[in-house]
C-alpha cells in the first residue's frame, strides 16, 4: 500500500520535498513508516519520536495505516 507523507519546515528541507509516496506492507504502523522514512535520505532528522497526525489527528505509533493515508511527520516548533 502507498500513504502519501506530508513533510515540514526542517523535516521538508532534510528531504528536499514537502511531500513523498512511501510503499507499505498491508497492515503497516504508524511506527513502521517512521522507520522506513528514517532509511530514506535525510531521515537522520527526525527525532527517536516524532510528532505524527494521520488524516489530520494525532496519532499514536502502533495506528495501522491504511492504503491512501494521509501522514504528517511534524517538527518541533519554538516561539514565544
Amino acid at each position: 500500500m502507498n500513504v502519501r507523507v506530508l513533510l515540514f519546515a526542517s523535516y521538508a528541507d532534510a528531504f528536499g520535498s514537502s511531500e513523498i509516496d512511501v510503499a507499505l506492507d498491508s497492515g503497516a504502523t504508524v511506527r513502521d513508516l517512521v522507520e522506513r522514512v528514517r532509511r530514506l535520505a535525510g531521515g537522520r532528522a527526525l527525532p527517536p519520536k516524532p510528532l505524527v497526525a494521520v488524516n489530520q489527528s494525532y496519532a499514536q505509533a502502533g495506528l495501522a495505516l491504511r492504503a491512501g493515508d494521509e501522514v504528517a511527520l511534524i517538527p518541533p516548533v519554538a516561539g514565544g
